[in-house]
């Protein structure tokens, strides 16, 4: 595995205390689980471990809440974990996380039991890393273990503070794979590497574009963020989405992708409507970004020369790393450009890396999720990890 880090693997948990930071942060509606893909993600984690005689204590996040908020309430997630499990969860329900309530069950614990602790944003020093939670949560265990990837670029009292007062910390299955795909793909790739960038806003992904240009053999562009950098070569992108604060720097990657050698694919004609969001039997045009977008119209999808050039670009690859959709995904008139991305990646027999977040929806909404060797958990955490950016939670992960 890469980064070197202490795994489940390495480690005795039998008749011990073993606190995991799972990712819970399931969508509910109702109280009622909608998609338990996060749940069903932290099972061979879990289940190592009761098989390794550990007494299990789960905690994670729910949402955004300001304090205690039935609504909030990591029960849902027990009890589905409880079936998923075939075997009973104690759910320790204290406002306080580590109450009365979760100091009993943890005492009252055998090997291979499993506790789940309330929602750890009921309290508002988990975010601001402050030692009393930190020192709480460490008080309940022997061995800390993370898997949650998906918070691992926030330093939470959960994620990092904890580590400093267990003796021993490690990371599970799920934090494993992460480590390794994505560390992998983008440091030492099976070459040609090709990553491709999409989504709305070029804010989100100036530093990837920058650490990527130094590793890809192909960098492809396109969704929102597409018509900035063709604004800076003199297309007409009629009201499509655009950052002009950030011309000058498209027009620096532009420059430094050829100064690197590395091939640059920008969309070469796109598909547009008269406005966003636009019904589903909206009159769709298809225009080439060189007869430019009419006034009054915005860019929408790539279109089909932009797939054909892209899924080319793909085809030849042998890792590919992919974050953010070509297009408005969701409707169903404008996901031609995302579904040919996906369909290139899962025929291309290369290593191919889902980054988490949209792109993560889109193959699963476009039923490809089986064809990916690997869909990243975290979305966040994955534009960090892309941008070379050292994660807190893995880097407070002891070394093996």
């Amino acid at each position: 595995m890469g980064l070197g880090k202490k795994t489940i693997d390495d480690i005795d948990v039998k008749g011990k205390r073993v606190l995991v930071r799972v990712d819970f942060n399931v969508p509910l509606k109702d109280g009622v689980i909608t998609n338990d893909n996060r749940i069903v993600a932290a099972l061979p984690t879990i289940k190592k471990l009761i098989a390794d005689g550990g007494r299990v204590i789960l905690c994670s996040h729910l949402g955004k809440p300001k304090g205690p908020d039935p609504k909030f309430s990591l029960k849902p997630a027990a009890d589905r974990l409880a079936e998923l499990l075939g075997k009973p969860v104690v759910f320790a329900d204290d406002d306080t996380v580590v109450g009365d309530k979760a100091r009993a069950a943890v005492a009252a614990m055998q090997d291979g039991d499993v506790v789940v602790l309330q929602n750890t944003r009921f309290r508002p020093e988990e975010t601001k890393n402050e030692p009393a939670f930190s020192k709480d949560l460490a008080s309940l265990a022997e061995v800390y273990v993370d898997d949650a990837f998906g918070s691992s670029h926030r330093a939470h009292c959960s994620t990092v503070g904890v580590t400093e007062l267990v003796p021993v910390t490690a990371v599970g299955y799920l934090m494993g794979k992460e480590i390794e795909y994505l560390g992998n793909a983008v440091n030492s790739p099976e070459r040609p590497f090709v990553a491709i960038l999409g989504g709305a806003k070029i804010a989100d992904k100036l530093l990837v574009i920058d650490n990527l240009l130094s590793k890809v053999d192909v960098l492809i562009i396109g969704g929102g963020m597409a018509f900035t950098f063709l604004k800076a070569q003199g297309h007409a992108i009629g009201s499509s989405m655009v950052d002009d604060e950030k011309l000058d720097y498209c027009r620096e990657m532009l420059k430094k992708a050829e100064e690197k050698g590395v091939k640059l694919l920008l969309p070469v004609d796109t598909v547009y409507a008269g406005s966003f969001p636009d019904p589903i039997d909206a009159k769709i045009e298809t225009g080439s970004c060189g007869l430019e977008i009419p006034d009054g119209k915005m860019g929408l999808d790539i279109g089909p020369e932009s797939r054909k050039l892209f899924a080319e670009a793909i085809r030849d690859a042998k890792t590919v790393v992919w974050n953010g959709p070509m297009g408005v995904f969701e409707n169903p008139v404008l996901n031609a450009g995302t579904l040919a991305v996906a369909e290139a990646m899962a025929a291309s027999g290369a290593t191919t890396v889902i980054g988490g977040g949209d792109s993560a929806a889109a193959v699963m909404q476009l039923g490809l999720a089986d064809k990916m060797t690997h869909i990243s958990t975290g979305g966040g955490a994955s534009l960090e990890y892309l941008e070379g950016k050292e994660l807190p939670g893995i880097a407070a992960i002891q070394n093996s």
